[in-house]
């Protein structure tokens, strides 16, 4: 149901997305910019809206909002339920599963951090 929900959605805001940036191309480019700005996207020279403004509210767009959506429905995790078993990149690159990382009965402790 909740999928479902998640595809009514996303359809939708693509639906009407589209149809504006057909409608009113400039004011759809000055706000895809806005939200450039806020994700620092513009910010990177190689990167002009040419490249990646076209791209908000196609059939990719709504494939790839959907995926990402859907995937973070399968991580959420709840207090006395098993921990999902979410898609790491190890230090070396390789994807892998959390639970893989498990040993026998041993607890599985996570350290998050950042260098900077």
């Amino acid at each position: 149901l909740q999928k479902i929900l998640i595809l009514l959605q996303v359809t939708l805001s693509v639906v009407v997305g589209k149809t504006l940036m057909i409608l009113f191309p400039n004011a759809m480019k000055r706000y895809i910019l806005k939200m450039g700005e806020k994700s620092r996207m513009n910010r990177n020279p190689k990167f002009s809206y040419e490249n990646w403004g076209p791209t908000f509210f196609s059939f990719k767009y709504l494939q790839f909002v959907l995926k990402v959506k859907w995937k973070r429905l399968e991580d959420e995790a709840y207090e006395g339920h098993p921990a999902p078993n979410t898609p790491v990149v190890t230090l070396g690159g390789e994807v892998c599963h959390l639970l893989d990382c498990m040993k026998d009965n041993r607890p599985l402790i996570l350290n998050f951090g950042s260098c900077t």
